[in-house]
């Protein structure tokens, strides 16, 4: 059965008090000693750490049928306080086996955590930049794995100090999820004041401060606001230069007038012009023509001014219903085109029936439900008289 990998974590750090010192000799027991201290000798360069304390915080653990792997380990004799050292431990493991890289981590409140601090070890915070790093050289018996630790030095009393590290627990994971746990061996280092070299030292001066950076919370909402509010205007002026000056439908053109509207009014221009007083009978007779021929045209659906009067007789021939008095309306044609081609001189008589007649060519041709006006029949009327305008 597979073991959770945070039991295997919570089982493997268990850190001890550093060994209790010997008993203190008395000042009035030596009151002839000298003012002088003695150096602290310094632990042999090969000689182990004299193991004859048990250190109940950490407990080897190796299952049964597991082979205990070969550790190697190695850490600083010398250190400096306030400085970190390095524990570099080497382990030789078969194949399926993992060191655990959270075997160091401790909870601030936790026991292991407190003892370790009582002996004036901490280790760094590993969000700061000095996490236990693993390096693993597979083998062809498994493989090797390098671990380094740093652990920080805070001795209780300044100048020289002889410090213990207590036994320090690797954990190994196994293939089958058992846990192995290793114990190392306990180290002696000592630990030198920064200062001890520098004669009549002095702390120094706290560093000059720097400038703190405070996030202005409603400056920066304000901020964002007003950035969001000038966006929103811009488009919103956009929008309306857009609506103003969108493409608009053109209005319909006002329906067209009854082409008998129009030819009444040509007709009575021409009947107050005078032409036919000055002795203008060809332009007399052309715009009574045109006005009737653009009549006609209108009236039955073709152009009147473009069509010759050959062309128009063949298209009047085929309304249906027929045209009223028909026969009248081409001797009429035929009588402008005699003026208005073959240099035929009129008479003040003809300019004043011409106009009488294609008053009345009008009035017959207009559809039977359409009401003519009395302002558009009356000058016909009173043209009948025969007198000249």
């Amino acid at each position: 059965m597979t073991r959770s990998p945070l039991l295997l974590v919570l089982a493997t750090l268990a850190l001890s008090m550093p060994a209790s010192a010997g008993p203190k000799t008395s000042s009035s027991a030596t009151p002839k000693a000298s003012s002088s201290a003695t150096p602290v000798p310094l632990p042999s360069a090969t000689a182990p750490v004299a193991e004859d304390k048990s250190w109940s915080t950490c407990t080897e653990h190796v299952p049964p049928g597991a082979t205990r792997p070969a550790m190697k380990e190695q850490f600083p004799r010398h250190a400096t306080s306030g400085y970190a050292a390095l524990l570099e431990v080497t382990v030789e493991h078969g194949k399926g086996e993992t060191v655990l890289p959270q075997g160091f981590q401790t909870q601030a409140s936790s026991a292991a955590s407190r003892e370790l601090e009582a002996a004036g070890f901490v280790f760094p915070e590993i969000d700061g930049g000095a996490a236990p790093t693993l390096a693993v050289s597979p083998n062809a018996n498994g493989a090797t794995t390098k671990v380094t630790v740093p652990v920080l030095l805070l001795p209780k009393t300044p100048g020289r100090s002889r410090m213990t590290l207590p036994p320090v627990p690797i954990a190994l994971s196994r293939a089958s999820g058992e846990l192995l746990t290793l114990c190392t061996a306990p180290h002696e280092v000592i630990v030198e004041d920064p200062t001890s070299s520098t004669p009549d030292a002095r702390p120094r001066a706290n560093p000059a401060p720097r400038q703190q950076l405070e996030e202005w919370t409603l400056a920066k909402q304000l901020t964002i606001g007003a950035a969001v509010g000038c966006v929103l205007a811009a488009a919103l002026a956009l929008l309306a230069m857009w609506w103003t000056k969108r493409p608009r439908p053109v209005p319909p053109p006002p329906p067209p007038r009854p082409p008998w509207e129009v030819a009444f009014e040509e007709l009575f221009a021409v009947r107050h012009a005078g032409l036919a007083r000055e002795a203008r009978f060809a332009e007399h007779y052309d715009r009574v023509s045109d006005a009737v021929r653009k009549y006609l045209g209108g009236r039955y659906g073709f152009d009147g001014l473009e069509t010759t009067t050959r062309e128009m007789t063949s298209i009047l021939k085929r309304v249906e219903p027929p045209v009223v008095e028909l026969t009248t309306i081409l001797q009429f044609l035929d009588e402008c085109d005699l003026v208005k081609f073959a240099r035929f001189t009129p008479s003040d008589e003809d300019c004043t029936r011409v106009l009488d007649q294609g008053e009345r060519i009008v009035h017959i041709t207009i559809p039977p439900t359409v009401v003519v006006p009395p302002t558009l029949a009356r000058p016909t009327v009173a043209a009948s008289g025969g007198s000249s305008s």
